[in-house]
């Protein structure tokens, strides 16, 4: 993601409220918690994918630290900010998900800080499968391990070194598994004095109820259409583009607007791979289609996993354009380009088939099932619905 690097990093940089795209709402509420004095000590951002959660909790850090800040946002000049811009606040602590390797038998965070800073600091608007390929995961499923629940209760009984706050964001909290998550219940629900924790989430519900009921929570929701295509302004890559039109397909997310002003070779490789497949079970072309599930079943099951979330969204996508509802259809050109032809074989008497099928699909591969046997299982899934 270098382009984020070179024609974001500017504008990201500098940890502020004033920085982040959109959910003014939620910065308001932020903002009047610390000067109100009433910071809850655990607070669980949840929300889809791309609307500035880590943006949001890096800013907040930051601000509730500052030693001039403003009623409206931190300095950005004081030695507390110029250290949270670098991300090397000593009372600044990231969880992350993280993968096991030869060299991390017992993988914490620690071990892939500084490509933690890189990513972030190449902008703080990137999803899971971007940190994946970041961290350069091939067959493994990122998790944040038990290992790292000493790790953050070490941390955070330490004194503070320089701040009013120790500061803990957890990212993609849903990422924990059990024994860690059971291991943190009594620092989340008494912790030190002058500790926050931030949980960040996209799927609020895989986390633990118990852990979910010690925090408060802070919905975020889509970023209005105007602020998306603000912030693209900004971007060289928007020169002679439909702004409003990227911001209205982004759909709420501004990474995926980023992608769409600028596609990546993830985003080609995702449609290529969808494209591919969907016509090779119409023509019902057996050779392909083997040839296809090999080559799938080998790209990792994180990368395996994007792809058929990338493919539920197009089948609704293509669904709705068969409803003729080009208000709600949020595709790029290419995108469009293929489902003018194609939306009319998604319809009414195979959507839902269809979709469960893909949610299956998904489930199988997180449980560590074959992955040729699932993708050759739903091809020959999508024969039987695609004529229906």
């Amino acid at each position: 993601m270098a382009y984020l690097k070179s024609q974001f990093f500017p504008i990201f940089a500098l940890m502020q409220f004033k920085k982040i795209v959109g959910q003014d709402q939620i910065k308001r509420r932020l903002i009047e918690s610390v000067l109100d004095n009433r910071v809850s000590h655990a607070q669980l951002f949840s929300g889809p994918e791309g609307v500035g959660k880590l943006a949001m909790a890096i800013a907040y850090a930051q601000f509730l630290n500052c030693k001039n800040r403003t009623e409206t946002d931190s300095c950005g000049e004081c030695a507390s900010c110029k250290k949270f811009q670098k991300l090397i606040h000593p009372d600044l602590h990231f969880v992350f998900p993280v993968v096991k390797t030869p060299k991390f038998k017992e993988p914490v965070s620690d071990n892939y800080l500084d490509k933690w800073r890189e990513q972030v600091l190449e902008s703080p608007y990137f999803n899971l499968n971007m940190w994946y390929r970041k961290i350069d995961v091939e067959n493994a499923q990122g998790q944040i391990y038990v290992h790292e629940s000493s790790e953050i209760l070490r941390k955070l009984n330490l004194k503070t070194f320089e701040a009013e706050y120790k500061v803990m964001i957890i990212w993609m909290a849903d990422r924990m598994n059990v024994q860690c998550a059971n291991k943190l219940l009594k620092m989340i629900e008494e912790p030190p004095p002058k500790t926050l924790f931030m949980l960040i989430t996209e799927n609020e519900g895989q986390i633990l109820t118990t852990i979910r009921s010690r925090t408060q929570l802070v919905k975020f929701i889509g970023i209005e259409n105007e602020s998306i295509a603000h912030a693209l302004a900004s971007n060289p890559a928007s020169q002679g583009k439909n702004l409003q039109g990227l911001a209205h397909q982004a759909n709420g997310n501004f990474i995926a607007a980023l992608e769409l002003l600028s596609p990546d070779e993830e985003k080609t490789f995702l449609f290529e791979k969808f494209t591919g497949i969907m016509r090779i079970c119409y023509k019902r072309d057996w050779l392909p289609m083997f040839e296809w599930v090999d080559d799938v079943a080998s790209i990792g099951r994180e990368r395996q996993k994007t792809f058929l979330l990338y493919s539920l969204k197009l089948l609704r996508e293509n669904f709705m354009m068969n409803l003729k509802r080009p208000e709600i259809v949020f595709l790029g050109e290419q995108e469009k380009g293929f489902s003018e032809r194609f939306s009319p074989f998604i319809n009414e008497r195979n959507i839902i088939q269809l979709s469960a099928e893909v949610e299956k699909a998904h489930r199988d591969i997180a449980q560590n099932g074959n992955p040729k046997i699932i993708f050759l299982d739903l091809a020959l899934k999508i024969v039987k619905l695609i004529r229906a």
